[in-house]
């Protein structure tokens, strides 16, 4: 089975290595910097599940992109998906599986359209992860897990085949029968994390210790389950159950990547976690004051790094 990994930053570095470190046969699709980078210094995991240095990893950049490939494994950010399809095209035969990995659900009406939704997996993932300044993809936590599925419920012949494949990487990956409920669970709990951490400019348990903090943390997560409910894939109580208890941990550090590229200066996800919950919230009739002024944050903090 042939991957192609669009990317090889944080998250298609990580589980890109994973696979090629079992002996699949994986290429990264990168730009010219990061070519380079890979050429020279190879692709650097520094992980608490175990180091790794791939020397000269197989890659490819887009101006020479002319195979097809059985799977391709999408990570990029929501704002760069536009280039990122224009850059994998290429590698989408008739029988390529596409497995993204994009945080909310506008990508897959995106993809879709694009390759037809008999392509477009659903997926999600749940890692720490980061570059460095070294350019290294450096593991925050042990934690690691990769789901997807077929978007109808079943489990086809080409999930399981995937699913054989990824296993060797040692990741956590998971066939799943309810990806779509999966991922609007993940997306619930992201956006009450990100638009909580990301107003506030500080981690879970400060905002706890805040009067009302608590409060809000929670109203927030409510919100938002209201939508997903309104949408037909209202949080299940183990989910919920869990969430509460990350988000009501006394001294937690727990932020959203969104928070964290906040301080640096850097792009955020405001219209594809946030601002799509909002008009799906709105379209429903279902009234969310916290995660709107959330948003009017992010979207004048966009206003401010533009």
């Amino acid at each position: 089975m042939r991957i192609l990994v669009v990317g090889a930053g944080a998250i298609g570095g990580y589980f890109g290595a994973r696979l090629l470190q079992a002996g699949r046969d994986v290429t990264f699709l990168v730009r010219p910097r990061r070519a380079s980078e890979l050429a020279s210094a190879g692709l650097v995991i520094k992980s608490p599940n175990g180091d790794v240095t791939l020397k000269n990893p197989p890659a490819v950049q887009a101006d020479t992109l002319n195979e097809k490939f059985d799977v391709v494994l999408l990570s990029c950010k929501a704002f760069d998906l536009e280039d990122a399809i224009k850059s994998f095209a290429p590698a989408v035969g008739p029988q390529t599986s596409i497995v993204p990995l994009l945080n909310g659900m506008l990508h897959l009406d995106v993809l879709d359209k694009k390759f037809g939704r008999e392509r477009v997996l659903g997926g999600l993932c749940a890692i720490a992860v980061t570059l460095n300044d070294k350019r290294e993809v450096i593991q925050l936590q042990p934690m690691q897990s990769l789901t997807f599925g077929e978007r109808d419920g079943t489990v086809s012949d080409r999930v399981r085949a995937i699913a054989e494949v990824f296993a060797s990487g040692n990741f956590g990956s998971a066939a799943s029968e309810n990806i779509i409920q999966d991922m609007w669970e993940k997306w619930t709990f992201l956006a009450t994390l990100a638009a909580s951490t990301s107003l506030m400019r500080a981690p879970v348990g400060i905002i706890l210790a805040a009067p009302g903090g608590r409060d809000f943390i929670l109203g927030m997560l409510d919100e938002i389950s209201a939508i997903a409910g309104a949408q037909g894939h209202a949080p299940r109580a183990p989910f919920l159950e869990r969430s509460r208890g990350m988000l009501t941990t006394e001294g937690s550090q727990l932020t959203a990547s969104m928070f964290r590229d906040i301080k640096m200066g850097a792009q955020v996800e405001a219209d594809h976690v946030v601002g799509d919950l909002i008009a799906r919230g709105d379209a429903a009739k279902v009234p969310v004051p916290k995660l709107r002024t959330a948003y009017t944050h992010l979207k004048a903090y966009e206003k401010l790094r533009a």
